[in-house]
C-alpha cells in the first residue's frame, strides 16, 4: 500500500504511430506476481512435457529394437523346428536301417584275426587264419566284418567338417584293423566315445570311434583284419555305428578311396 492508501501498480502505455490514440494498462503488483506464477508453472509444464517426450521417444526406440529381436527369434525358432522335423525323419530312416541289420541271421565266416584270448573260440562262426604278424601295412581293408551301410561321407569346407565316414552296423559287431600297425592311442572322449588309433607307417593312421568295447592296448602291434573293438554308440552318437577315419601325414583322406565296401 502507498501512503495514500492505494496499492502499488505498474502502468504500461502503448503509443501507436500516426497520432492514433494510445492505450494504457495498469497492473497491480499482485496481478503481476500471479501472472509470473502462472508463467513459471507453464514453463515447468513445458519442461515436463519435453522430458516426457524424450523419455517416450527412447522407450519407443527400445520397443522397436525389441520387436526386431522378437522377429529374429521367431525366425530362428521356425528354422529350429524345421531342422527338428528333418532330424526326426533322419532318425526314423536310421531306425529303419538298424532294423535291416538286426535280422538275427548268422553272418558268413570272415577272414579276421580274433583278439588275444579268443583266438581258439569260434563263437561267431569266424576263424583265425595262420599267418605271421605284419609290422605295418597301408589301411586298405574294410574295417568291419559286416558290410554295414555308409550313412555319412567325408565332408570339408563349406559343407561342414567330417573327417571320415560313418557306417551303420548292429551293436557289438566286430571292428577290425584296416591295416597292420601299432596302436598309438586307446581311450574315450566326448566326441568319439571309445576309440582306437593305429599307426600304419608311411604317414598313415586310422581311427575307429563310438565303440562299445576296445580290445587292444596302447603300444600293441596288430595284424590287418585283426579285431580291435566292438561297435557301439558311445560319445556323440544317436545310433550304433562306426566312425572310421584315415589320415595321411595328418590330413584327412576319404577312406572309400583306399578301402572297398564288401
Amino acid at each position: 500500500m502507498t501512503k495514500s492508501g492505494k496499492s502499488r501498480s505498474l502502468t504500461i502505455m502503448f503509443v501507436p504511430d500516426g497520432g492514433q490514440e494510445g492505450r494504457t494498462f495498469r497492473l497491480s503488483y499482485r496481478t503481476l506476481r500471479i501472472l509470473a506464477g502462472i508463467a513459471s508453472i507453464g514453463a515447468l509444464g513445458l519442461t515436463l512435457v519435453a522430458g516426457s517426450w524424450w523419455y517416450l521417444a527412447a522407450r519407443a526406440s527400445r520397443v522397436t529394437s525389441l520387436e526386431h529381436r522378437v522377429q529374429t527369434l521367431q525366425s530362428d525358432q521356425a528354422r529350429v523346428q524345421e531342422l527338428s522335423r528333418k532330424m526326426e525323419g533322419i532318425e526314423r530312416e536310421y531306425a529303419r536301417l538298424r532294423s535291416l541289420f538286426a535280422t538275427g541271421a548268422p553272418s558268413a565266416p570272415s577272414d579276421v584275426w580274433l583278439p588275444p584270448g579268443t583266438a581258439s573260440g569260434s563263437g561267431n562262426g569266424r576263424v583265425t587264419p595262420s599267418r605271421d604278424l605284419e609290422t605295418a601295412s597301408a589301411p586298405n581293408s574294410w574295417p568291419l566284418t559286416e558290410r554295414g551301410f555308409v550313412t555319412q561321407g567325408l565332408m570339408e569346407g563349406d559343407q561342414g567338417q567330417h573327417n571320415g565316414i560313418d557306417i551303420a552296423v548292429p551293436t557289438d559287431s566286430y571292428i577290425r584293423a584296416a591295416g597292420a600297425g601299432t596302436v598309438v592311442d586307446v581311450g574315450e572322449d566326448p566326441l568319439y566315445g571309445r576309440f582306437v588309433v593305429i599307426d600304419h607307417g608311411d604317414g598313415y593312421t586310422s581311427l575307429y570311434g563310438h565303440a562299445s568295447l576296445t580290445l587292444v592296448t596302447r603300444g600293441q602291434r596288430v595284424r590287418q583284419d585283426e579285431v580291435i573293438a566292438l561297435s557301439g554308440s558311445t560319445g556323440q552318437s544317436t545310433a550304433p555305428h562306426l566312425h572310421f577315419e584315415i589320415l595321411k601325414d595328418g590330413e584327412a583322406v576319404d577312406p572309400l578311396t583306399l578301402v572297398h565296401q564288401p
